[in-house]
């Protein structure tokens, strides 16, 4: 922990079994820790600052949606209380309250489930090079942010860090995991984001696109991860939206205009990040849960 920001967990007496973008991974046998640190990365490059508190706004929406969405699909959080941990995990207390799930093993399928309802990012720069978005042809005319008449699936592959994901097609995705599979994923990927863009639409936010991450537990079906979070989607404020720009947005949008300003050119090392920039990309982060799960913070 430096300047009251977690960038990088080390619990000793605990196995690591990975670091992710956010995420310190530890594996407790019979489940997994998922410790949500402040780390923030654009353009699939760890920024060198972290954001305070990150990982603990990160795990709270998480766990609103794991609970909201459980009637959909089964997922994978068995608790995010440090009471519930093994013993040895409770002298970590200080640093895993909050930002800290405790969750179920699966079989992670090897692709990352995007559902879009508007047209932004790297399906916005797809669209305007071919009129298509992984394979999926829409209509002419559209612009920057503009709303899909229909939701769009559009799967990715699962980069290692470093890398850059790439988008994939529907079929690519079928012959990876099986037809029957990829159905029951577009089905509930749909259905999880239909109902998670009503619930921010009543608090005054645009859910412009997510993805989700899946696994197999027992021949089950499993929601994997995180869900719904600034990290995983594009959240715009309603009131402010207007088709045709970049939109104002409660997620890491913000970091990642500011990149494109001082003409970053997207590859490690990354650079410095002002304070004033940490700041207003922490009150994006506190905005979005405040009004998400309509309590204070």
């Amino acid at each position: 922990m430096r300047n009251g920001v977690v960038f990088e967990t080390d619990l000793k007496g605990l196995k690591l079994l990975g670091r992710g973008k956010v995420r310190d991974i530890y594996d407790l046998d019979k489940h997994l820790l998922i410790v949500a640190t402040d780390r923030i990365s654009a353009y699939d490059v760890i920024m060198k600052n972290g954001i305070p508190n990150k990982g603990r706004i990160l795990t709270q929406i998480s766990k609103f949606w794991f609970e909201v969405m459980h009637d959909l699909v089964p997922n994978h959080l068995v608790s995010t209380e440090v009471k519930d941990l093994p013993k040895e995990c409770h002298k970590y207390a200080d640093i895993l309250e909050g930002r800290c799930m405790l969750v179920k093993k699966t079989d992670p399928l090897p692709v990352e489930c995007v559902v879009r309802g508007y047209l932004a990012g790297s399906a916005w720069e797809e669209y305007r090079n071919g009129g298509a978005v992984c394979g999926i042809t829409l209509p002419e005319g559209l612009l920057d942010s503009s709303k899909l008449e229909e939701l769009i699936f559009t799967p990715a592959t699962k980069a290692e860090e470093g890398f850059h994901d790439e988008n994939i097609t529907v079929l690519r995705m079928k012959e990876t995991i099986g037809d029957s599979l990829a159905d029951e994923v577009i089905r509930i990927s749909t259905e999880i984001y239909k109902k998670g863009r009503e619930i921010a639409d009543n608090r005054g936010i645009i859910i412009a696109d997510t993805k989700f991450e899946f696994g197999i537990l027992n021949d089950e079906l499993i929601l994997i991860d995180e869900l719904l979070t600034p990290d995983s989607s594009r959240f715009w404020p309603k009131d402010e939206y207007r088709p045709g720009k970049s939109q104002m947005s409660f997620d890491k949008q913000f970091l990642r205009d500011y990149l494109l300003s001082i003409n970053w050119d997207k590859t490690p090392p990354p650079p410095e990040l002002p304070e004033e920039i940490i700041e207003k990309t922490k009150e994006k982060y506190v905005e979005a849960i405040e009004r998400i799960t309509n309590r204070a913070f």
